[in-house]
């Protein structure tokens, strides 16, 4: 008999709001990942993708109460904190748009934007360590 994983009926709210949050998380990198040229396209101005990724960290960030709850509140507030880093970095980068010399610049750019929002696969793995074996 397999017995199936789920999480208890107290938290399936949290998860459908963290899932959501997810939901701008994930496009908001790949927009970012769009800036790097390929052998078939040049890569997106980075400008436009930055534009986007601060648009989606908004939406993530007022999606944010909906899961916070005791079993994540650890994770939940490295990835609130996250996304204001994340924003923060978008913003500065944005002011200031240094010269970032070429390809190397671009990949430290992409990455030093991206690496503030890496708490979420912390908060991924939570929700499924809570969850429980189900008959």
């Amino acid at each position: 008999m397999i017995r199936r994983r789920r999480l208890p009926a107290e938290l399936e709210d949290a998860e459908r709001g963290f899932a959501a949050v997810l939901g701008d998380i994930e496009p908001a990198k790949a927009a970012l990942a769009q800036v790097m040229p390929s052998t078939r396209l040049p890569g997106r101005p980075l400008p436009d993708a930055i534009g986007e990724f601060e648009d989606r960290l908004r939406a993530a960030g007022a999606g944010m109460p909906a899961w916070r709850c005791p079993q994540t509140q650890d994770v939940w507030a490295d990835c609130d904190a996250g996304i204001g880093e994340a924003a923060g970095r978008a913003r500065r980068l944005r002011e200031d748009a240094p010269d970032l010399g070429g390809f190397e610049g671009l990949i430290w750019a992409v990455e030093h934007l991206m690496a503030p929002l890496e708490p979420f696969e912390r908060a991924a793995a939570r929700f499924e360590s809570l969850k429980v074996r189900v008959r």
